[in-house]
């Protein structure tokens, strides 16, 4: 009767904090505003100081070139960004700080024990499991979620992983049907693509699991969380296939981490070039390692190499054709080289064609292939894809008068 008592205490008090928070309005920006109303301040700021004579008309073109360039892979960012949902922002803060505390009360006096005392802490003690209420919860909401909408991609994903770790780690027939339905809605999901290598795994096609393990890590951030599981797997399933497979490119030791940061920002330049070209003598050795092109490849990008960064995908792709995310960073690398009011180079269009049939309103595609085709004399080409971009920039976006002057000179 006490433990009512004070949830029902509770509650009200909360409800009453939550009363001005539901009157609050929630304005809602749309990140694409925000990055153009940042780059318009950018292509001012070139103006003004190419008008004052402090900055050459070269520069400023470049510095144009490079803002637009940055203007069109916002614009095709923003194609895929989930909106936001302003009603479910104003009533979600409310809702979880209502449910949160009902919720505990009920877990604490389904699986706890009141009238238990009090007992010291012990710091050898042994964790218990995870209780099985718990994963059927996840299971119910993942499916609650899905009834709703069922191309819900995380909640696919979610659904997969429950379900595998309700049966004990193995990835049963009905984990497998949901995790290959969250990788047709997304495609890079690390969660799913672990979970579907360990069930290539555990049918015996090591090959298969291993493949997309390690494209998976060559894909991965370096502090991803996942990282040091996905390794042990890939090791673990190498080892007993009785497969030679590489071991990861090693990075910077903790005490590596530690001396760079004593380090001037010129040496700390250094030292990182120098790991980036280490890498690089290793693939020379070793030219079919995919996944070692793809992270030198990402690496001479963060540099500022992209004639670098090219090379590193083309090795890259001859071993297994890049999809189209991988084919957007090699036309970024390409295109990052072309001089301002430039043509891109024929390498440059080869890369952004393959570009164009894989994700067809590609916003660099349709722009520079339409520079390619005014180049080459074909304005009628350059015409249809300049408007088929100016058709997909928002109505404010700052290159869209650069983009009308083009078409007309192409009518």
């Amino acid at each position: 009767m006490l433990e009512f008592l004070l949830a029902a205490l509770t509650t009200a008090t909360v409800g009453v904090l939550l009363v001005p928070l539901l009157k609050s309005r929630v304005e809602v920006t749309n990140r694409l505003d925000n990055d153009l109303a940042v780059y318009r301040d950018q292509l001012a700021e070139v103006e003004r100081e190419r008008a004052a004579g402090t900055l050459p008309e070269a520069d400023a073109a470049a510095a144009r070139t490079e803002i637009e360039r940055r203007i069109l892979t916002a614009a095709e960012r923003d194609k895929e960004a989930t909106p936001l949902q302003p009603t479910l922002n104003r009533f979600l803060a409310p809702a979880l700080c209502l449910v949160i505390p009902l919720f505990a009360l009920g877990l604490y006096l389904s699986i706890g024990h009141p009238g238990l005392p009090s007992a010291p802490f012990k710091p050898d003690q042994t964790l218990p499991e995870v209780p099985a209420a718990r994963i059927a919860e996840v299971i119910a909401v993942a499916r609650q979620r899905l009834a709703a909408n069922p191309d819900d991609a995380q909640a696919l994903s979610a659904l997969g992983e429950a379900l595998t770790v309700e049966a004990g780690g193995t990835v049963t027939p009905a984990a497998l049907e949901a995790l290959n339905k969250a990788l047709l809605k997304n495609p890079d999901d690390p969660r799913t693509l672990f979970y579907l290598g360990l069930h290539e795994a555990q049918g015996g096609d090591s090959d298969a699991a291993l493949k997309r393990w390690r494209a998976l890590e060559a894909r991965s951030p370096p502090d991803a969380p996942w990282l040091p599981t996905l390794r042990a797997e890939i090791l673990r399933v190498a080892k007993a296939a009785g497969v030679a497979v590489p071991g990861p490119t090693p990075g910077p030791t903790q005490d590596q981490m530690q001396a760079m940061q004593n380090l001037t920002p010129e040496q700390r330049q250094q030292a990182i070039r120098g790991m980036v070209d280490g890498l690089d003598a290793k693939l020379r050795d070793n030219p079919g390692d995919r996944d070692g092109w793809l992270r030198l490849a990402n690496a001479r990008r963060v540099l500022g190499e992209n004639d670098k960064a090219a090379e590193a995908f083309a090795k890259a792709d001859k071993i297994q054709p890049l999809d189209g995310r991988l084919l957007a960073d090699w036309a970024e690398a390409h295109v990052r080289q072309v001089t301002p009011g430039g043509a891109p180079s024929p390498a440059a269009v080869a890369v952004l064609q393959r570009l164009e049939k894989a994700e067809p309103n590609n916003a660099l595609a349709l722009f520079y292939l339409g520079a390619a085709s005014f180049a080459a004399g074909d304005k009628p080409d350059a015409e249809r894809r300049w408007k088929a971009l100016l058709a997909l920039l928002p109505p404010d976006a700052p290159i869209r008068g650069m983009l009308e002057q083009k078409i007309k000179e192409a009518e």
